[in-house]
């Protein structure tokens, strides 16, 4: 009897597992990701997947949004999964009804406030906003009050929140956490700091030395230091903003087993240790960071609500605007 019982118990195992690796059929992902990372993605879910075919689109995300939703409004949406830069735009399209949740998916390694917690979408990574500084800048900004020394006046860049998801998470978080709110961003446009574009043209500016420090995306700096280019990256002891690259099944998806089991894998350690290797800070506490990175400990991130901010953000965007002439 117990050998049967034993048998038994293996065969469902067996099939649990076949189960999971059985996923078949076709996904579309709309991802905002580098080509060459997506197809690492890709790459590394097929490996544990192989029957299951992905073609992806790959986009900013506000061009991305702009075609999923004119798809929306023809009544055919191509995406199965967004994997795209922010939560915000997740909570809007969590708010319309878009996205499926799924309540499965295992999350109990991670930091509350990480994740939706009514798990509609997922974080994949922590890509924060610090401070790029040109190697001949004349000193080391340790803090975000730093770039309102007088040495930085008129040598400060930044992407603008009309242009850049990060920018407006960056600009929330700082106005909900700095002492003053606003009254630091006003403070910068007194110093004739220069607000535009997004994150690749403040790399440009800096690298370049036409500006000697900006506001940017950690990795960017990261990668081109170590390609020899003349910037170091800062993460400022006040802490950081970040976006987070979640991820979501949408409501509409053609081949949900499939599309849960994609999320899986990015939530899974294998997909946190991928992110990691492509250079990212992955969302998984116990990944460690890539090179170029602090220790994890002594990155500080700055609170920051999602929905709050999605409530918020024609406000922030006006008074952006209003504050810089944009």
């Amino acid at each position: 009897m117990l050998a049967r019982i034993l048998s038994l118990g293996l065969l469902a195992a067996t099939l649990t597992v076949s189960a999971a690796l059985a996923q078949g059929g076709k996904l579309v992902l709309y991802t905002s990701q580098p080509n060459q990372d997506a197809q690492q993605t890709i790459d590394a879910f097929r490996a544990k997947h192989p029957d299951v075919e992905i073609s992806f689109v790959r986009d900013g995300t506000p061009r991305l949004m702009a075609k999923l939703r004119a798809e929306f409004q023809a009544g055919a949406p191509q995406a199965d999964i967004l994997l795209i830069a922010d939560s915000v735009t997740m909570e809007s399209l969590k708010a319309e009804g878009r996205l499926m949740g799924h309540p499965a998916a295992d999350v109990s390694a991670y930091p509350a406030g990480i994740h939706d917690p009514a798990k509609f979408w997922f974080a994949t990574k922590l890509i924060t906003t610090g401070i790029i500084y040109n190697t001949k800048a004349p000193f080391r900004p340790e803090s975000w009050q730093d770039l309102l020394r007088p040495e930085l006046r008129s040598q400060l860049v930044m992407p603008s929140p009309l242009n850049s998801g990060a920018a407006l998470i960056h600009a929330a978080t700082l106005t909900g956490s700095l002492p003053g709110g606003w009254d630091f961003y006003k403070q910068l446009k007194a110093s004739s700091a220069l607000a535009g574009g997004a994150n690749g043209d403040v790399l440009r500016q800096v690298a370049g030395g036409e500006k000697l420090v900006g506001m940017i995306v950690d990795f960017m700096p990261i990668r081109e230091k170590a390609k020899g280019a003349p910037v170091e990256f800062v993460f400022p002891k006040e802490g950081v903003s970040a976006v987070s690259e979640p991820v979501a099944i949408l409501s509409t998806t053609k081949n949900e087993k499939a599309a849960k089991a994609f999320v899986d894998f990015l939530l899974s350690r294998d997909g946190q240790m991928l992110a990691a290797r492509q250079g990212y800070l992955a969302a998984h506490p116990d990944v460690p960071v890539p090179a170029g990175f602090p220790d994890r400990a002594s990155i500080r991130l700055m609170p920051f609500d999602p929905a709050k901010t999605l409530a918020d953000e024609i406000r922030i965007r006006k008074t952006f605007a209003d504050i810089f002439g944009q």
